[in-house]
């Protein structure tokens, strides 16, 4: 109790933490100050793609350190190089600007589209969107929720319904859009899939008006979905994408991946960021997405499929959203009960707009999902 008190004498109180201290962890198990194991459905709000202390990781980061932590983008560094590299490959995009959230690599979208736009500025997003917590990327999340306190945001973001073809075509109409931004899985919208005729419409538009296709991967990007981005499954080419969370695997680090139409938008001093492509945060990133490849995505379907095989129809679930590792529970108590039988129970689970949201790590072994998945069971009813 101590050091809750502390935290809440200490620290900005901005958020509802679950009573719970962690003081350690291995793979899918968290150990709590308690002294007690908890298995990990929620992997740090799908950072941790390889779980906690995952020891290629381990051994990445501590190697990296011992050489050189920081240098700042007045150098070179082979590890930065490298992870480039490796995401354009995997990717198929041309160009990469590094930063240290998934809010930077959204206000660097932000500023791609702004500058290859010229006298067109507007960014049409999402309704049920979430892009970050700067007041740029707060005024192009599509939910009143997050605006209401910190009025007037930067002008220049309009939203439509991810349900309304209609709507999406009418924004396109307006002369002043450069850019449309979207998550192929609205996480903080209730993890939320957009519709394949959507997003391919969506597309369609984009190329017809000259309009960048921006796609906001921070949470389903590094195999959440059961591919390297979610955008993957739909076959869609965007010009612009961000990515954060799962690519550093527990060390801060975003990214803003430039297609052949954005690639030479950015120039000298156009942006920046002292430590964007640090070099231990850079050898975390190449350790996770070095093992991004086709048999880990199959184990991830196998394993969403397994969960939503469990889920469907148990009692005290209404619906179920989501895809790949990244799953929605519409729950008929409030989730954040459940949530707390869960903790209860040994296991950690998130929500999300008043759902459940699970995020396991994407190696979580059998016998501990399936341990999970029984708990979580019993909570839910």
């Amino acid at each position: 109790m101590d050091l809750f008190s502390r935290d809440q004498d200490y620290i900005a109180n901005t958020y509802a933490r679950f009573p719970l201290a962690v003081s350690g962890g291995k793979g899918s198990v968290w150990i709590g100050e308690d002294g007690r194991e908890y298995i990990d459905l929620g992997s740090g709000i799908a950072v941790n793609v390889f779980g906690a202390s995952d020891e290629e990781w381990v051994q990445a980061v501590s190697g990296q350190a011992r050489l050189l932590s920081h240098t700042s983008n007045w150098y070179y560094t082979k590890p930065q190089v490298a992870l480039a590299c490796m995401l354009l490959e995997k990717s198929g995009m041309a160009k990469v600007f590094f930063g240290n959230s998934g809010a930077e690599a959204n206000e660097c979208a932000i500023k791609v589209a702004r500058k290859y736009g010229g006298k067109r500025y507007k960014i049409i997003s999402l309704e049920g969107s979430f892009h970050g917590r700067t007041l740029a990327t707060l005024a192009m999340t599509g939910q009143d929720i997050f605006h209401e306190q910190y009025l007037p945001l930067p002008e220049g973001f309009t939203y439509v319904s991810p349900y309304d073809l209609a709507a999406l075509e009418k924004a396109f109409d307006d002369p002043a859009v450069c850019a449309l931004m979207m998550e192929i899985v609205q996480g903080e919208g209730g993890v939320e899939p957009i519709s394949r005729a959507f997003a391919q419409r969506a597309q369609e538009l984009c190329h017809e008006h000259d309009i960048l296709l921006m796609v906001d991967e921070i949470q389903t990007g590094m195999g959440r979905t059961g591919a390297l981005f979610a955008y993957m499954h739909y076959g869609l080419r965007p010009d612009v994408v961000t990515a954060a969370k799962g690519l550093g695997g527990g060390l801060p680090i975003g990214a803003c991946l430039m297609g052949q139409k954005t690639e030479g938008v950015l120039s000298l001093s156009d942006h920046g960021s002292t430590f964007g492509g640090n070099p231990v945060c850079c050898a975390a990133a190449l350790s996770v997405l070095g093992r991004m490849n086709q048999p880990l995505y199959d184990e991830i379907n196998e394993k969403s499929r397994f969960m939503i095989t469990e889920l469907t129809g148990l009692p005290g679930v209404k619906s179920l959203s989501g895809m790949g590792l990244m799953l929605g529970i519409e729950t008929v108590k409030p989730a954040r009960e459940t949530a707390l039988q869960c903790l209860e129970k040994g296991v950690l689970v998130l929500t999300a707009k008043g759902k459940i949201r699970l995020l396991p790590p994407v190696n979580i072994p059998w016998p501990l999902l399936r341990i999970g998945m029984a708990a979580l069971a019993e909570s839910l009813a």
